[in-house]
């Protein structure tokens, strides 16, 4: 096993870690993230509802984005209007453990709201 995910002398972005940075960096990926992985199926605007401040236009390019990572999948539905359906692929939902332990790592290191006061 490697000492360190980012070893000296090799740029970021050639290793398993600048990759996986790549894939679920930015704003707004690991949300839609949660989103989809809550509610297993969502169209774009619940998505949208959902995550409150993230704009049409941003919300697309994250999905389109994520879409050819292979990390959503698109099911669109021939009918007027049109109906989209996204959900997470197996390769999005390998992702899972690594969004649970953010998730518990947060919880276990919020700052005490009494000692923030102060």
């Amino acid at each position: 096993m490697r000492e360190t995910c980012v070893p000296s002398g090799v740029a970021l972005k050639d290793t398993g870690f600048g990759y996986t940075l790549s894939l679920i960096g930015g704003k707004y990926k690991m949300i839609i993230m949660y989103w989809l992985a809550e509610n297993k199926v969502m169209r774009h605007n619940e998505l949208k509802r959902s995550i409150g401040s993230i704009s049409f236009k941003t919300l697309s390019i994250m999905l389109k984005e994520m879409e050819a990572e292979g990390l959503i999948l698109r099911k669109e539905f021939p009918q007027v209007p049109p109906k989209v359906e996204y959900s997470l692929s197996e390769r999005g939902l390998s992702l899972l453990p690594l969004l649970n332990m953010m998730c518990e790592w947060g919880e276990n290191n919020l700052p005490d709201p009494q000692a923030v006061q102060r």
